[in-house]
């Protein structure tokens, strides 16, 4: 699947909310090994993590289509997603 610039970035900044959300979960909860969290904390963390987790493999896969799709190396293509991402906020 082709992607443009900006289908990278707004995945760039969908995976870096997600990622907050994480962490925001993490703060107000604790750490999930080191304390008991009730089950629905529980199941709101772990579905927030797994989004991440999605969020950032796509993000991953589409940045080395990009990358290869445009004869760039992927390194380059990713530090100016995350620039033109990190701008965006």
């Amino acid at each position: 699947m082709a992607h443009t610039f900006e289908e990278l970035v707004q995945k760039q900044r969908a995976a870096a909310a997600a990622h907050a959300t994480v962490n925001g979960l993490r703060d107000t909860y604790g750490p999930p090994a080191e304390r008991a969290m009730t089950g629905a904390q529980s199941g709101t963390y772990e579905t927030a993590l797994r989004a991440w987790r999605d969020l950032a493999r796509d993000v991953q896969t589409a940045l080395s289509e990009y990358a290869r799709d445009t004869g760039r190396s992927r390194a380059e293509v990713e530090a100016e997603v995350e620039r033109a991402a990190a701008a965006g906020d």
